[in-house]
């Protein structure tokens, strides 16, 4: 289970968890999520959240606007629980990207194996993705933090793909023994929210463009801008037609950029960056300027802490001096 195929169809009948969590109150929050189901753990700040039979729906409900990693582990197995910290961790670094949640076999065991009879393993820990409430098989057994991070960021392309674009909101801290309280959203974002939700994308880019007027540094607006204008440029392309258009005019700036666009949606994403560096060393002037600045846009959208972004920007350096 550490190289599982990520593709759309990774999203349809893979596991049906429909059966495994008893009903509960839906997930709370705005488009980007606030924590769902038993609420947040380890500082009460959302990004890790503790799931029970009682809880699991709301998980489930959760991940049809931000992706969630599922990690099963055990309380009597020591390494079990350091690899969860491990996942949370690669959560925190995520900037939110992503919710990590946590099943401590002993403290559900119910929920437990369900979980391991779904995915067909049979120890722990086990790590499924969860992407519109339908799950994605991660891996099983412990691995190293540079695989996590790997299969992780494989995930995330796929649920860009599937307009899977929100955020955990971080809770603002509240006194000891009281609850923590959900930071609301700024109006643009949850305006650009709610347009992503009626598949308005055209209103979520103006959202989302007024926000960085107001704001030019505001990372998530920058990257739920990035997001937005992949899905708008890529909506109903065939790929097949974009790939012989490309291949016919391997200098025209439209067809490569539209190939390379597919490809970060189909998880191909070094091809994607290759394709545009190769193109910036082959191109001049406005038309440079255009490839370059597409690319930086499609960095956004993976993510600036991605290893191949880093490999892709150094080779964009060169490329252009």
């Amino acid at each position: 289970m550490t190289s599982q195929p990520f593709n759309a169809a990774a999203l349809r009948g893979a596991v049906d968890l429909s059966s495994l969590a008893r009903p509960a109150t839906p997930a709370q929050g705005g488009p980007a999520g606030g924590a769902p189901g038993g609420g947040p753990a380890r500082g009460g700040d959302g990004l890790r959240v503790e799931a029970t039979e009682d809880s699991f729906t709301a998980v489930v409900n959760g991940s049809v606007t931000v992706p969630a990693v599922v990690i099963l582990w055990s309380s009597s197995m020591p390494e079990t629980a350091e690899f969860a910290d491990l996942v949370e961790s690669v959560a925190r670094a995520s900037e939110g990207r992503f919710r990590m949640v946590s099943v401590d076999a002993d403290a559900s065991p119910g929920l437990a194996g369900a979980l391991m009879q779904a995915v067909q393993v049979q120890t722990v820990p086990v790590a499924l993705g969860l992407i519109q409430g339908q799950p994605v098989p991660l891996f099983a057994g412990v691995q190293p933090r540079e695989q996590v991070e790997a299969v992780i960021g494989k995930l995330l392309e796929l649920a860009v793909q599937h307009g899977v674009t929100g955020r955990v909101e971080v809770l603002e801290a509240a006194p000891e023994g009281e609850p923590a309280q959900e930071a609301p959203l700024p109006p643009l974002h949850q305006e650009a929210y709610d347009a992503i939700e009626r598949d308005d994308l055209d209103a979520a880019v103006a959202a989302y463009e007024r926000a960085l007027l107001e704001n030019p540094a505001d990372a998530d607006a920058k990257l739920g801008l990035a997001q937005v204008n992949l899905m708008r440029r890529t909506a109903g392309a065939d790929l097949q037609a974009a790939r012989a258009a490309a291949a016919a005019a391997p200098e025209d700036v439209s067809a490569q950029t539209l190939v390379a666009d597919l490809d970060v949606l189909g998880g191909h994403v070094e091809d994607a960056f290759g394709r545009l560096i190769d193109l910036v060393r082959v191109t001049s002037g406005d038309e440079r300027n255009a490839v370059r600045e597409h690319l930086l846009e499609l960095f956004e959208v993976v993510g600036a802490h991605d290893e191949r972004v880093r490999k892709a920007r150094g080779a964009l350096m060169s490329a252009l001096f």
